[in-house]
C-alpha cells in the first residue's frame, strides 16, 4: 500500500512540473480579458453588456474553431512532419482571419439588430460604438490562438508564459489610464486590449523569427 501511495505522489509530481506552466500561461490569458470587463463594468452596465455581446457572438466561437490545430499540431509533430506543422499553422490562421469578418459585420449592424428584437435605440448605439472599437481586438485574439496552439503542441511554453505576462502587465496601466485617468470611457479599454493582444502576438513571433534566425 504504502509503495502504491509513493508511486501516486512521484505522479502528481510529475504531471504538476509539467502542467503548472501551462495553467500560469492560461491563468494570464483570461486575465487580460478579465481585467478589461472589471474596468468597463466600472463605468457602466450597458458597456459591460456591449462586451459580453461580443464575447458570445465572436470570443467564444473563435476559442473553440482554434482548438482544431491543436489536434493537429499535436499529431504533425509526433510524426515529426515539421513542414506541415508550419502549414497547418499558418492555414488556421488564414481561417480564423476570414471567420472574422462575417463576426466583424455582424458587429457593425448592432444597434439594428438590437432594435429589431426591441431595444431602446439610444441603448442600441452606444452598444454599437463599443462593438466597432473591438473589431480589432477580434482580429488579433485570432492570431493569437492559433500561435498560443502552436507553441503549445511543441512544448513551447517559456514564450507562452513571457509574452502573457508582459501583455498583462502592459495591458493593466494601458487600459486604467485612458478610461479613468483621461476618462475616455469603454471604447478606450476596447483599443486597449486590441492592442495588448497584438503586443503578445508580435512577442511569440519576435521569439520564433530569433528561433529561426540565430537558433537554427
Amino acid at each position: 500500500m504504502e509503495g502504491k501511495w509513493e508511486v501516486f505522489v512521484k505522479e502528481l509530481k510529475m504531471v504538476s512540473f509539467l502542467s503548472a506552466p501551462m495553467v500560469a500561461v492560461s491563468v494570464l490569458q483570461y486575465s487580460l480579458p478579465f481585467v478589461t470587463l472589471m474596468m468597463v463594468g466600472y463605468l457602466d452596465e450597458l458597456s459591460l453588456s456591449a462586451f459580453s455581446f461580443t464575447i458570445v457572438t465572436g470570443y467564444s466561437l473563435i476559442c473553440g474553431m482554434a482548438g482544431a490545430l491543436e489536434t493537429l499540431c499535436g499529431q504533425t509533430y509526433g510524426a515529426e512532419q515539421y513542414k506541415k506543422l508550419g502549414i497547418y499553422t499558418y492555414a488556421a490562421i488564414i481561417s480564423l482571419i476570414l471567420v472574422c469578418i462575417p463576426i466583424s459585420i455582424l458587429w457593425m449592424f448592432t444597434d439594428k439588430l438590437l432594435i429589431l428584437i426591441g431595444q431602446d435605440p439610444t441603448i442600441s448605439h452606444i452598444a454599437h460604438k463599443d462593438c466597432i472599437c473591438l473589431v480589432p481586438n477580434l482580429f488579433a485574439y485570432a492570431i493569437l490562438q492559433q500561435l498560443v496552439r502552436y507553441y503549445q503542441t511543441q512544448s513551447l511554453i517559456l514564450p507562452l508564459l513571457f509574452s502573457s505576462f508582459a501583455a498583462l502587465c502592459f495591458h493593466i496601466p494601458f487600459c486604467w489610464t485612458p478610461v479613468f485617468k483621461l476618462k475616455l470611457g469603454s471604447s478606450a479599454a476596447a483599443l486597449a486590449s486590441a492592442s495588448s493582444y497584438l503586443l503578445d502576438v508580435l512577442m511569440l513571433d519576435a521569439w520564433g523569427i530569433h528561433e529561426v534566425l540565430f537558433c537554427l
